[in-house]
């Protein structure tokens, strides 16, 4: 018999030819929706940038209008485009078009822009104008988050500026937006600046002659937990996802990825050994080290070297050692390991295993950065379960 024969992966998961594996949970995703959408009873806009943070952008997308989301959200023109000419029809809204950006296939396939500045709002006339295709705009106001949004002192003029591109019927204002800079903080007071000046810009938007038909100014915090910013329209991303973004409360959201790779070595070592890069670790006692063929070159921090840890076997056992740009190494003592067993890297709390949100606590950071972070030579695998019956 030879050695491969003998050899049997003790895995949990099925081995592939790939060293690790992200595996996406639709139905997870379908069901954070319904309990959103159960919650707030307004429509849904699923935010699919940045590939779905990581998840997949396509399959999310698909995921979330089948589970009842009625809008689609993106950074960029080209994430908008891509679901266009995957053949979704569903209302796109795009808020980091700027004027330098081709406007042209996003005016003609009736992407919805964000415009908060003249410049831009221009752009899309002018496309307009070449085409003969009036555009769908969602202008955006700062109500204090200092980073999107035109500036208060410069909203009128920018509502007024519509207001004649409608009359020339070149574009539409169908939306006015604002982004929450503090709906972590459960408190309703967080948000009640916000709120009363975005209630003052959309007043000053209709004065100007515009209606827009959806206002929002919720995200995914504002969505869960204040109930004064729901409007027309709550705007999710990190919640379908799982993450829990207010602090202190949990509104019984599901993880929507595992990752899992395998044990390719396994060494038994004596007290004093040095790990990894400038022996960043010294084992204390003779003990069992295994090789995870993963790094930080496919999206694992390097700052799990100190406090991470993974399951193997339904046990945690921590990370030591410098991570590698393909390499971890962990240290498992004297419990029983073999090749081919799996690694859980992100799971579930609920089964003893990492998630984001305790890589965040680790290394300093948010879980989305976490979860966008994520890939390099990862393969993807989607669960398909029907999303529809996942309420």
């Amino acid at each position: 018999m030879t050695p491969a024969e003998r050899f049997v992966p003790a895995a949990t998961t099925p081995i592939t030819a790939e060293l690790a594996t992200r595996i996406v949970d639709l139905a997870a995703i379908a069901r954070n929706i319904h309990r959103i959408r159960d919650h707030t009873r307004t429509a849904m806009m699923a935010v699919v940038k940045a590939d779905a943070f990581g998840h997949g952008w396509l399959e999310v997308a698909h995921t979330a209008l089948d589970a009842g989301a009625e809008w689609l959200g993106v950074a960029t023109v080209d994430e908008a485009l891509a679901l266009r000419r995957a053949g979704i029809t569903a209302p796109v809204l795009c808020w980091l078009a700027d004027p330098w950006t081709n406007l042209t296939d996003a005016v003609n396939l009736q992407v919805t822009i964000s415009c908060a500045n003249r410049e831009t709002l221009d752009a899309v006339a002018a496309v307009a104008r070449m085409t003969g295709v009036v555009a769908q705009v969602h202008l955006e106001l700062d109500t204090g988050m200092s980073r999107g949004g035109a500036p208060s002192n410069q909203w009128h003029d920018l509502c007024a500026a519509a207001a004649a591109f409608e009359e020339a019927r070149e574009l539409v204002v169908t939306g006015v937006w604002s982004h929450l800079a503090l709906a972590v903080d459960p408190d309703p007071s967080s948000t009640a600046d916000q709120k009363r000046a975005f209630d003052e810009g959309v007043a000053v938007a209709r004065a100007t002659g515009l209606s827009p038909a959806i206002l929002h100014l919720a995200n995914s915090a504002g969505a869960l937990d204040h109930p004064d910013t729901w409007y027309d329209l709550v705007r999710c991303g990190a919640s379908l996802y799982g993450i829990e973004t207010v602090i202190g409360r949990s509104h019984g959201l599901e993880s929507a990825m595992r990752v899992v790779s395998r044990v390719v070595q396994v060494r038994r070592v004596p007290a004093a050994t040095g790990v990894s890069y400038s022996h960043a670790y010294v084992a204390e006692q003779e003990t069992t080290l295994v090789l995870v063929p993963v790094g930080y070159g496919d999206g694992i921090p390097r700052g799990l070297s100190r406090g991470g840890e993974v399951v193997i076997g339904g046990m945690r056992h921590p990370v030591v050692g410098a991570i590698s740009m393909d390499q971890l190494i962990v240290d498992v003592g004297d419990y029983p390991v073999a090749l081919g067993d799996e690694v859980v890297l992100l799971g579930s709390p609920e089964l003893g295993e990492p998630d984001a949100q305790e890589w965040a606590d680790v290394t300093g950071t948010i879980s989305h950065e976490i979860l966008t972070g994520l890939g390099g030579r990862m393969a993807r695998r989607h669960l398909t379960t029907d999303t529809k019956a996942a309420s």
